[in-house]
């Protein structure tokens, strides 16, 4: 559960595994070898097992990729790790160059690779993107091989075992719908588009299908494995053996079928004939190829458990709303630890992460974090992706701002939150500037939209207040939040970038505007909150959606400049703080210094 702070990657690591790899693939017939970050299963954390990249090159962040030839290598990333690459890399053995998702296919596709046979991993790669690099490889005179095996795993000498925790039931109180329920209910959307069968291969889905979970990547409950929905309901789970226990074949009842993951393939062939639903977005193109072989019929077409996940049913809101309260008594005595207990020239980053997870734990639910907390004081925190670890951590010193961003899994719900806060005495640009960030959260808070709108639509409201500023940040303004599952989850989402996905009554979505400034600060403040049903507005045309808040902490008064608010921004921020306050005081009596900072934290402006 503790978050790790010794980054497993380094320098050393390249230098000693890249001539390991190079010479399995001399042995394979391969000029060059393309590795992307993504493992079989897509999920944003993975196995040590899966952690190829950064057996390869040293670098662990959570995007990138690397192209190995033999006589050079290139690591790819995108702008958040322009620093960490320098420190994880060895500049000797790779250059380093940016890309933008997908991948660095244009960048290859200019290279000069004549003749050159380059192999790839098909079941780490989506149809599109193997496409992309096929497409590339072409351009620059290269013949693109998928191999069978990938060369890192026939490389990697003391490689990691797959994970194998056991499944466990996710219990009716916080599922709130059978998974024979959800079953039938996703199986006719299947029968709808004429699909015999569906391949669910996102772990997430399949957790949320089975009302299972396990352990098996860190900070999210995720059990490894791949699944067959059929259209009359029934399921054929495939998963290690050694993660089934009776309780869980209970669980599952005879209409679901465990099968050993080894007999995954003979469970494809057994498709042959019938039209068989696979994600694109999702899948590697192993399944397709595979399907296609087998003279199955492949329909391409969302993961049809998606958009049923995202829309959290009443249970999952109401979990959902106890996880925040509950987390919001850990974050509100972090906070007040924050303003009372710190010491200035000797806190450290590392001591704010342990302190906030110690106050996590003492809740007694805590079941992970989940993810890896984001601590950055001063320039670290202008790092919107920034991991603290024991080569960063930076000390608290006067007079600058912190910004934490972490989140908790409970049983009952995820967590994510993200307050910032000024060590000493902020100066006027910081409180103008937080002050900014909190009306675009305000305004993303209050917002009422009719049904069809997606997050793009509304995106801009956050982003306004800085706009008019000339101001403006890098990121999204609200990702999707699993019920006990990913701390990012989709199809809905809140960016500048297209979502067609429309937002829908049960969404849970993040909402964190922000401000960085490189090398001085950064600000984020982040609330989770949830799509509520539509109503009709007096006076009113059309019923509209708004959105409820889940997360439960105040904001920071010495960084809101009353006279930049609107009145109404001004009344939504004591209405909010007053929740707080209602719904957190009860559960901390044991805590009556942290309850007395509290009320003091939520009085109005």
């Amino acid at each position: 559960m503790r978050q790790k702070f010794d980054v497993r990657g380094g320098p050393e690591i390249g230098r000693k595994n890249l001539p390991l790899l190079r010479e399995t693939l001399a042995a394979k017939g391969l000029d060059g070898f393309y590795l992307p970050h993504e493992d079989e299963y897509q999920n944003e954390y993975q196995p040590e097992a899966n952690q190829r990249l950064a057996w390869a090159t040293g670098f662990t962040g959570s995007a990138g990729a690397a192209f190995i030839l033999t006589d050079k290598a290139i690591v790819y990333v995108d702008g958040r790790y322009t620093i960490q690459i320098q420190e994880q890399v060895d500049k000797a053995l790779f250059e380093i160059a940016k890309f933008t998702p997908p991948g660095p296919f244009d960048l290859i596709g200019k290279m000069d690779l004549t003749d050159k046979v380059i192999g790839y991993d098909p079941k780490v790669m989506t149809p599109h993107t193997a496409q992309a690099l096929r497409t590339a490889l072409i351009k620059a005179g290269a013949v693109a091989k998928a191999m069978p095996k990938n060369p890192i795993d026939q490389s990697w000498k003391g490689r990691p075992r797959q994970p194998l925790t056991q499944l466990v039931p996710q219990d009716i109180e916080f599922a709130g719908e059978s998974s024979s329920d959800k079953r039938d209910r996703v199986a006719e959307e299947l029968k709808d588009r004429k699909a015999d069968a569906a391949v669910i291969t996102a772990p997430p889905s399949i957790a949320w299908l089975l009302n299972i979970r396990a352990s098996d990547v860190k900070c999210s409950p995720l059990p490894l494995g791949r699944a067959i929905l059929h259209s009359d309901g029934t399921v054929d789970l495939y998963v290690a053996p050694k993660k089934v226990t009776d309780e869980i074949r209970g669980h599952l009842g005879n209409q679901v079928s465990i099968h050993d993951i080894a007999d995954l393939p003979k469970g494809l062939a057994e498709l042959k004939g019938k039209t068989v639903q696979v994600d694109p977005a999702t899948a590697s193109e192993w399944f397709f190829s595979t399907l296609r072989r087998n003279k199955a019929t492949v329909q391409e077409g969302a993961d049809p458990c998606a958009l049923p996940k995202a829309k959290k049913n009443t249970s999952e809101i109401d979990g959902a709303a106890r996880a925040h309260e509950r987390d919001g008594v850990a974050v509100v005595r972090f906070l007040h630890w924050l303003d009372t207990g710190i010491k200035p020239g000797k806190t450290t980053e590392i001591d704010a992460v342990k302190k906030l997870e110690k106050f996590r734990e003492d809740t007694g639910a805590l079941q992970d974090i989940s993810f890896e907390s984001i601590s950055g004081f001063g320039s670290n925190g202008a790092l919107n992706h920034y991991r603290v670890s024991t080569d960063t951590n930076a000390v608290f010193e006067p007079d600058n701002l912190f910004l934490i961003d972490s989140g908790g899994q409970y049983f009952d719900g995820t967590t994510d939150i993200t307050r910032t806060i000024a060590v000493g005495t902020p100066t006027d640009e910081m409180i103008k500037h937080y002050t900014l960030v909190l009306r675009g959260h305000v305004a993303m808070s209050v917002v009422r939209f009719p049904d069809g709108t997606t997050g793009t639509h509304i995106d801009a409201l956050a982003r306004l207040p800085l706009w008019m500023a000339g101001l403006d940040y890098d990121h999204g303004t609200g990702h999707g939040v699993g019920a006990y599952l990913g701390v990012h989850e989709g199809p809905q989402r809140i960016a500048k970038g297209w979502n067609s996905v429309p937002l829908a009554p049960g969404m849970i979505v993040s909402n964190e505007p922000g401000y960085y400034i490189p090398n001085g600060y950064g600000i984020r403040i982040e609330n989770l909150q949830f799509v509520t049903e539509a109503e009709q507005i007096d006076g009113g045309n059309l019923p509209m959606m708004g959105f409820k808040a889940l997360t439960m902490a105040p904001y920071a008064r010495n960084l809101i400049n009353v006279d930049l608010l609107t009145a109404d921004e001004k009344a939504w921020v004591d209405s909010y703080h007053a929740e707080v306050l209602s719904k957190l005081a009860p559960r901390m009596s044991e805590y009556p210094e942290a309850l007395d900072w509290l009320k003091a934290a939520c009085a109005p402006l």
